[in-house]
């Protein structure tokens, strides 16, 4: 099998596979010459859309999986920076052998190389010998050196020009002045050689995950005032509330990430009992968390995040401007009263369907509707032990009793009910 695409103004091989490249097809031949060459070989049109939103789909993957800053490297492959992210993993080695695995069960043949530099990771993972290579700290040299000129992504004229000086492997370029080299090759081949042995910094713009509503405020001069962080607060929610309502969203929490000068990072968070984007609202709940931020000497950056949304469509507001409804929503006082108490302290009790007492209920939400009781009534308070009661009278076994001694005190009953035999449920021991 072949890919044919468009290059320039003639129909070209961009990609064949193994048995094709045996018969002598190749990257770049003409496609009328290889379908004169091989008859019966399968020629399909190239889909480069579908490729790109392919290695878009693997990068998104892969900041969700692997490691924060993960970008695309065209046309058929993908950069991951594991700076501070490869122990999560088991370790550099261990993650290349999990990562080749994966694309495995997903269908993919991967090479992969861990280096220093992008560029370097880039030629080895392309030109090199070994499916998984490691380059230890200090080894790009030595790595490098018996790749082909062509490992340096320059341009086409620039390698035409290599191949016409007698610029084999990248090797034969170190010792060259860079004055002669530049005017032979280009100021890109020198660009592109000192980026790969690290000489130049090659930062990587990585795919960001649109999925989270965020924004971003940078500031021109530091601050550490309560007031000026409560001001940038409110300026970050109305962008974010706008966000919010053109994607037809409500936050359940946010997270707020203040960056300060020194490198030091402030995180504070709040959730909220229903979906909501009122900017009032949650603002008053993000100054409950002012008092946890260290200014230190200064923050510089805020970044505010939606962790957690749930759709959040217009609400009917007509019976209450009428006057004919006078329900109110408690959300609103349960997110302040939790902002200040913790969350884990407001709750409401719901029923469960149990025989036993002591499994009969459990904690919810506050503004979640508690649901139906059992019709039978079940006493208010219960003892953490059972207690013995003595000197016992009932009229029959089956009947309440009519007096009974209990802590020393003698006690006649009025009325009763019961008593009430129970049982554990039949799914449980």
């Amino acid at each position: 099998m072949a890919l044919i695409g468009k290059v320039g103004r003639r129909d070209e091989i961009v990609s064949a596979c193994p048995a094709a490249r045996a018969l002598g097809i190749h990257v770049g031949m003409a496609a009328t010459h290889a379908r004169a060459l091989v008859s019966d070989l399968d020629f399909r049109a190239a889909e480069p859309e579908a490729d790109t939103a392919l290695l878009d789909r693997l990068a998104l993957f892969g900041i969700r999986r692997w490691s924060p800053i993960v970008a695309v490297s065209p046309p058929d492959g993908i950069w991951l920076d594991l700076t501070g992210a490869a122990h999560l993993h088991g370790g550099e080695e261990r993650f290349c052998q999990r990562l080749q695995a994966f694309c495995r069960r997903a269908g993919f043949t991967a090479r992969i190389a861990i280096a220093d530099t992008p560029g370097a990771a880039h030629a080895l993972a392309r030109y090199g010998r070994d499916d998984i290579a490691i380059i230890p700290q200090g080894g790009l040299l030595t790595a490098l050196s018996p790749l082909p000129v062509a490992a340096l992504r320059l341009e086409s004229g620039a390698l035409v020009a290599a191949r016409k000086f007698g610029f084999e492997t990248i090797a034969d370029l170190l010792p060259v002045a860079r004055g002669p080299l530049a005017r032979r090759l280009g100021l890109a081949a020198i660009d592109r050689l000192d980026q790969a042995l690290g000489g130049k910094a090659e930062p990587i713009t990585p795919r960001e995950d649109i999925v989270t509503p965020a924004v971003e405020r940078r500031l021109l001069e530091p601050i550490g005032t309560a007031e000026a962080i409560g001001q940038v607060m409110h300026d970050l929610l109305k962008d974010l509330a706008e966000v919010l309502q053109r994607r037809g969203l409500g936050a359940r929490s946010l997270r707020l990430c203040a960056l300060r000068i020194d490198g030091g990072e402030q995180v504070v968070a709040i959730g909220t009992s229903r979906p909501s984007r009122e900017v009032p609202h949650l603002l008053r709940l993000l100054k409950l968390r002012i008092e946890r931020i260290d200014p230190g000497m200064g923050l510089e950056q805020f970044r505010l995040l939606a962790p957690h949304t749930e759709p959040l469509d217009a609400e009917n507001l007509g019976a209450i401007l009428t006057g004919e409804s006078t329900v109110r929503d408690p959300a609103r006082l349960v997110d302040v009263v939790a902002g200040r108490i913790g969350p884990g302290a407001v709750f409401r009790i719901a029923p469960v369907e149990s025989h036993v007492p002591e499994r009969a209920i459990r904690p919810t939400s506050p503004i979640e509707t508690a649901g139906s009781w059992p019709a039978w009534q079940r006493p208010v308070r219960l003892f953490a032990r059972p207690e013995p009661l003595s000197r016992v009278i009932a009229l029959l076994p089956d009947q309440p009793p009519k007096r009974f001694e209990w802590r020393g005190r003698s006690y006649k009953v009025v009325a009763g009910d019961g008593p009430e035999r129970i049982h554990g449920e039949w799914w449980r021991r």
